[in-house]
């Protein structure tokens, strides 16, 4: 296993949560004793790894876990739509408004959600079952789909909708996310975590290639409606995963107050140096980079003159480039030396992105895209799988919230702070402008901090 962790909380915290299991030391990484205790949901996953066909090629070993192999496909199927409305989203805001400042305030009020419910999320997580919170929530994304279908089939939809159902959208987004993100190593053994991670993030990028480019012709041939609907029946497909799937009982960690748990969370990540440092870099990027993404439809139709093909075609480039930096963590498994990766990475797309803004060429921007998606998928990849590694069961539902809170929480400040300087500034000059900033910050953080240099 290498350097791998294995979560495993305390003696005397399992013996009060669950009755013990011992399991062999075959299953235990190097320091462990002969016997150690496992809560019964970590021992089962490790035991049905054990008993999984070994003979799955290493890039794919994950996906013999019959559990995970549903929630995989069904959440592949889910993105693909939720790219198409994302595509159909912006270009239906730019043909109400024709304005780079709605396209600021839609994104704004579709991500503030992340930043004011996902660490709730979080603790809710760590409560409850989270499959039966994830059934909730993805049913409720699907009928805000086919409410936004019919408003903008029947061509009476207003910009206020737009935003407002952007915000309901982003609200049950918000409470799904720590549960999406902490239910993965619940799935697997914890020996094919890397590997689950990283095709996580491979169907993610896939769906990133296929979604924008369907979403192009659909949207020229039935409208943005036909893209929402599209969207509504996507849900159905990680719907039926999560029903159909094995899931195993939980025992809920946390039994004090809401506002206990969440500051105990941020304790939890303040005291290890690696965690804090990743969400610090998390922060930054989500806050001064991130908007570039919102904005890119602009820049695709303002600045290189394309339509809804053009948009699909830019947005599948980054796809492909996401694609191929998740198939490279996917084949090799552990990426040696991740903290100075994961800066180099992060730089790497803030320049790609400064070049995309002044850029009057669609190839040089379908390549910038490509670059922005390859190093945008790396750096998330590697944080996520740090993340992941270094926390506890017990805290991982918090710690997971506290990433996405960082990681998607941040962006509407963002967008309303580019929205802003977009009125006063030419729209390349303050997205460029903010790009360099994160730039900057990757670097400082990475000069002062010894612990994300050491981080391997």
């Amino acid at each position: 296993m290498g350097d791998r962790r294995l979560d495993v909380e305390e003696p005397t915290a399992v013996a009060e949560a669950v009755p013990e299991q011992r399991l062999p030391a075959a299953v235990s990484p190097r320091g462990f004793p002969d016997e150690v205790l496992i809560p019964p949901a970590k021992a089962d996953a490790l035991e049905r790894g054990r008993l999984l066909d070994p003979a799955w090629p290493k890039v794919i070993c994950s996906l013999r876990t019959p559990d995970f192999r549903f929630f995989w496909c069904g959440n592949f199927l889910s993105n693909i739509g939720t790219w198409m409305q994302n595509i159909a989203l912006s270009w239906l805001v730019l043909q109400l408004t024709n304005s780079s400042y709605w396209l600021g305030i839609v994104g704004f009020v579709a991500a503030i959600p992340y930043l004011l419910f996902t660490l709730f999320g979080g603790v809710i997580a760590d409560r409850m079952n989270k499959r039966n919170l994830l059934i909730t929530t993805q049913s409720a994304m699907a009928v805000l789909a086919f409410v936004m279908a019919a408003l903008a089939y029947t061509k009476v939809i207003t910009i206020g909708q737009v935003a407002a159902l952007s915000f309901l959208n982003g609200l049950a987004m918000a409470l799904n996310a720590p549960s999406y993100q902490a239910m993965v190593p619940r799935l697997v053994p914890m020996s094919d975590l890397p590997n689950a991670i990283a095709l996580n993030s491979v169907q993610f990028n896939l769906s990133r290639v296929i979604g924008p480019t369907l979403g192009g012709y659909a949207m020229a041939w039935a409208g943005v409606a036909g893209n929402f609907l599209l969207n509504g029946f996507s849900f159905m497909a990680v719907l039926f995963a999560l029903v159909r799937m094995r899931y195993p009982a939980e025992i809920p960690h946390a039994q004090q107050g809401v506002w206990h748990s969440l500051v105990e969370g941020f304790r939890y990540v303040r005291r290890s140096r690696e965690m804090f440092a990743l969400v610090a870099l998390v922060a930054s990027a989500s806050l001064l980079l991130f908007p570039f993404l919102t904005f890119m439809p602009y820049f695709v139709k303002n600045t290189l003159h394309s339509g809804e093909r053009g948009l699909g075609l830019m947005m599948a480039c980054s796809g492909v480039g996401a694609f191929v930096a998740a198939a490279i963590i996917a084949v090799r498994g552990h990426i040696r030396h991740r903290g100075p990766v994961i800066v180099f990475s992060g730089t790497f797309v803030m320049g790609a992105a400064i070049i995309f803004c002044y850029s009057h060429s669609f190839a040089l921007s379908a390549a910038m895209s490509w670059c922005e998606g390859f190093g945008l998928t790396m750096t998330s990849s590697l944080m996520n799988l740090a993340l992941q590694q270094l926390t506890s069961d017990k805290m991982r539902g918090r710690v997971m919230s506290i990433y996405a809170t960082s990681f998607l929480g941040l962006p509407p400040l963002g967008c309303l702070l580019a929205g802003e300087l977009s009125r006063h500034l030419p729209t390349s000059d303050a997205i460029a402008a903010m790009a360099a900033m994160a730039l900057l910050s990757f670097i400082a953080f990475f000069a002062g901090s010894p612990a994300l240099r050491q981080l391997d």
